[in-house]
């Protein structure tokens, strides 16, 4: 292990407080949630769900301006988003659409959150076999949930870094419905690009002809000022509240976001309007669920990282506080 991570782990496992996730399970998972934000590397990686697949190449580095990040699409029509600290741009053709980056969601390899105290209440978490992945030895840790109302996840993290190289979700008979590797990976060293990276601030960098908000704006509310409530799984809490503004409609939907520490659950309200497709379904790409149905005048869109059962359950417990 690198000097520098080994002291942070150090200083983290000094204030940890003892629960029944194992201290050396506990000190590797930081080291991954640190190795994620503090290391440079660029490499290939393959994101698979069903007969899909998408190449995709990345670039992350970390200097003393903070974390910069080039994700870069290998099929189809031009697929680029570039990010620095909050700042997000997505590139689609031509055009340049910039991002909040504060809701653009954790990214593989950047999938564990800072704070791992919800990964605790709601996973078995332990680490298994060791393997290799994209040629660097690797240490897997599964995360087992404690219900059936969410997957379970298995990932390899690089053996002297604590990158991670390669994750799989898992539903409940163990099969692999979404997977993300790296097929070929530099960890360090002088030979990655930095060539990209702005000098100036992205803040002040001028906006080109073909740039535009994106598809959806938002401004935050205080906490649950809508009395919109929904049931969701134990071990989910509310993370944020907001009003969007979404494309090609008159009034702003209501948006809230629970989260377990490692899945997303979304709920979208939206006031239904004259010509709109009100047809209910399900939908899924790898472990996303997006289950949309008709609540009186409202059209109700649930987003989850969950089972179909719990995105279903989820939208159908969702109502207006006092109802």
């Amino acid at each position: 292990m690198k000097p520098a991570i080994a002291l942070i782990v150090a200083l983290w496992a000094s204030t940890a407080c003892a629960d029944p996730l194992w201290q050396d399970d506990l000190n590797w998972l930081k080291t991954m949630v640190f190795a994620s934000h503090q290391t440079d590397y660029s490499g290939v990686f393959v994101y698979r769900y069903g007969n899909h697949v998408e190449t995709s190449h990345i670039i992350h580095v970390a200097d003393n301006d903070g974390e910069h990040a080039r994700l870069v699409g290998m099929d189809g029509p031009r697929r680029e988003i570039v990010r620095s600290n909050d700042q997000v741009w997505c590139f689609i053709g031509d055009s340049k659409i910039k991002l909040d980056g504060r809701r653009n969601g954790r990214r593989f390899p950047a999938v564990l959150p800072e704070q791992l105290s919800l990964l605790n209440e709601n996973y078995q978490i332990k680490q298994t076999e060791e393997g290799r992945v994209a040629g660097f030895h690797a240490h897997a840790v599964v995360f087992k949930p404690k219900d059936a109302l969410r997957y379970a996840h298995r990932m390899w993290a690089h053996s002297d870094s604590g990158l991670l190289l390669k994750s799989e979700v898992l539903d409940e008979r163990d099969r692999v419905i979404e997977q993300n590797s790296f097929i070929q990976l530099t960890i360090g060293g002088n030979n990655i690009d930095r060539s990209w990276i702005k000098a100036d601030k992205p803040e002040a960098a001028k906006l080109s002809h073909t740039e535009h908000r994106g598809p959806e704006h938002h401004a935050e509310l205080p906490a649950n000022p809508s009395g919109w409530l929904a049931d969701v799984p134990s071990g989910f809490r509310k993370v944020a509240e907001m009003r969007r503004s979404l494309r090609d409609k008159k009034e702003p939907a209501t948006h809230l976001v629970f989260s377990d520490g490692l899945a997303s659950i979304s709920i979208f309200v939206e006031a239904l309007e004259g010509g709109q497709d009100d047809r209910p379904g399900l939908t899924s790409q790898g472990a996303i669920q997006v289950y949309r149905k008709v609540s009186g005048d409202y059209m109700l869109t649930v987003v989850g990282e969950v089972p179909p059962r719990t995105a279903m359950q989820v939208a159908d417990s969702v109502r207006l506080g006092g109802r």
